[in-house]
């Protein structure tokens, strides 16, 4: 169980997880990745890890949609941070379902306040589209939310509001990540964590920590052929540690597969601009 201290005398813990795309049922990812199994390995892997004092999963929870999807999710994550005396933050993303979410892990946002680190989840989903918008009424929300804190305030929102690497991704990013950032930055927010990128990333947005999760599912590759999209097998997490004042400390984990390394998918420029016709802003 984790100890109790003031925020002065030990930062928050946070177990960031992101893009775990499970199924309900035994389908694999791209027919080749357990996404369940990564998980549980995931999980496995964070378990000696002390302190965790909340457990924030930035979205991409489900690839099916499924009611059972979000059922597996909450029984292997609830029951782990019950064991570690652990908060759970869910966020919404692109491939989540808004209503079999909610059925099963609540609210799509919220505002929890975790040993005086207050943590604030968006959803920046889209229905039918890949790329990620925060409406007004959340902005209010999240701006309320922010000047009411009492000290350091997490922002969880699963499109980043910084650039991404790769040609598909960059079509499928934030919208109004601007609208966010001077939000965040006129609150006076911690840091943003995010997802969506499948591979890990820290940068600074108008002075704000952005802390990008490696994903669960698969690893993006950040430096791929020119015009390329590509990912391997791979799965990973960060450990965010949240002081009473100052920046965060991210730490970065692998879970190691036997597969690692292994191409999932190399898309050329071609099959880029097809998708990101369906999936991006000019769909």
């Amino acid at each position: 169980m984790t100890e109790t201290r003031s925020l002065e005398e030990r930062p928050v813990r946070v177990l960031h997880v992101s893009d775990t795309h499970l199924y309900g049922d035994d389908s694999l990812h791209y027919g080749i990745v357990d996404t369940h199994a990564a998980l549980v390995r995931t999980l496995e892997r964070a378990e000696t890890i002390e302190g965790v004092d909340v457990v924030v999963l930035s979205g991409d929870l489900s690839d099916d949609m499924t009611v059972r999807s979000y059922e597996r999710l909450r029984d292997l994550v609830g029951p782990w941070a019950a064991r570690h005396d652990a908060e759970v933050v869910y966020a919404m993303g692109n491939h989540d379902s808004a209503a079999e979410f909610e059925q099963v892990l609540g609210p799509r946002t919220r505002v929890v306040d975790v040993r005086g680190v207050r943590v604030i989840t968006l959803d920046s989903a889209v229905p039918h589209a890949g790329y990620g918008h925060v409406g007004d009424e959340q902005l209010r929300m999240l701006r309320d939310a922010l000047a009411t804190a009492s000290g350091p305030s997490l922002v969880v929102v699963h499109h980043p509001p910084t650039p991404a690497y790769g040609p598909l991704l960059a079509a499928l990013e934030l919208q109004n990540a601007r609208e966010v950032l001077d939000v965040c930055a006129a609150g006076g927010a911690t840091a943003v964590l995010s997802g969506h990128y499948h591979h890990s990333l820290v940068a600074h947005e108008r002075g704000i920590p952005v802390i990008v999760a490696p994903g669960v599912a698969n690893t993006s590759d950040a430096c791929p052929p020119a015009g390329h999209e590509r990912s391997t097998i791979g799965s990973g997490f960060a450990i965010v540690d949240v002081p009473a004042k100052g920046e965060p400390t991210t730490t970065f984990f692998t879970a190691p597969s036997e597969q690692d390394g292994t191409e999932i998918f190399n898309l050329d420029a071609d099959e880029v601009a097809q998708i990101a016709r369906v999936a991006g802003v000019t769909a």
